[in-house]
């Protein structure tokens, strides 16, 4: 909690407060009071009690200790990709994927009154999806853990030439001015979300589903394309497919997939099934219901 700024410790404090009474009620999310994850849990989970975690780490971590019984985290947006490092912490968490919340998402620009604003801080996400209206302005960005945390930390130093992107209800809670809106670079701006658990789900999976996992190939020729035939053969829609490096020798890649279906399925059991022959390892993060259609 110390490491937020000032204006947003007593908010953490009491939050935290809230998820310890009812842990089972407690969604651990990334940042300060105000973020979009913040915003994000009370949509997935009207009932639930979010719990502010400093890092994505945090997070999961407070998931793994009965602090909380989900995790709600963002995994990629639809104008600046993924959200860095979640590859690398969702295998290694031990955790199960159990739902997906999708968010649109819109920035604010909020600081002190009476300025002129210079600077706009802000997460590397937020940055990203509203460099052209920042870069048609002249500001210059400076890079920040969360937007929420931006908001309290403009708050905290009172310097009217410094302001933060941020949603609008992290404004309202540090008592900052709203100068400009809708500062995201496309109206179709939005965020995907996974719900994590100790466990996966045990509740039968209505609907259609999806089912994240991820693996890595041999280090031979035509790995992958061998790999993924299975799923051309059988049927299954892959909805992302992302590569990433694992340590410094870069002799093998591994991959997280979004598929459709179930494992249950006959044609997507065959086709992680023929994935094994040609992987070194696969591991499934969770099936789980799809939020919104795909295709």
């Amino acid at each position: 909690m110390e490491s937020y700024p000032a204006p947003a410790r007593a908010l953490v404090a009491e939050m935290t407060s809230a998820a310890a009474a009812s842990p089972e009620r407690a969604v651990a999310i990334q940042g300060a009071p105000g973020c979009n994850s913040h915003i994000a849990a009370l949509e997935a989970f009207p009932d639930a009690l979010p719990l502010p975690c400093f890092s994505f780490e945090d997070a999961l971590d407070a998931v793994k200790d009965g602090k909380a019984g989900r995790a709600l985290i963002p995994i990629e947006n639809s104008l600046h990709g993924r959200v860095a490092d979640i590859h690398f912490l969702l295998p290694e968490s031990g955790l199960s994927i159990v739902g997906e919340h999708f968010m649109p998402i819109r920035y604010w620009l909020m600081g002190l009154p009476g300025g002129t604003i210079r600077e706009a801080m802000s997460h590397p996400q937020a940055l990203g999806q509203c460099r052209h209206w920042l870069r048609a302005r002249g500001m210059t960005s400076v890079a920040y853990p969360d937007t929420a945390g931006a908001a309290a930390m403009v708050a905290d130093m009172g310097d009217s030439a410094i302001g933060a992107i941020a949603p609008r209800l992290a404004a309202d809670l540090y008592g900052l001015t709203l100068l400009a809106d809708r500062l995201e670079d496309s109206d179709d701006n939005t965020t995907r979300f996974v719900a994590l658990a100790p466990q996966a789900t045990t509740a039968p999976v209505t609907g259609a589903r999806m089912t994240t996992f991820v693996f890595e190939v041999r280090n031979t020729p035509a790995a992958l394309y061998k790999a993924l035939g299975g799923f051309a053969t059988n049927g299954v829609n892959m909805t992302k497919l992302e590569s990433y490096q694992r340590g410094t020798s870069f002799a093998a890649t591994q991959f997280y997939c979004d598929v459709e279906g179930s494992p249950d399925d006959p044609n997507l059991g065959r086709a992680l099934e023929e994935l094994t022959f040609h992987t070194k390892w696969l591991r499934v993060l969770g099936t789980y219901s799809q939020a919104r259609p795909r295709g």
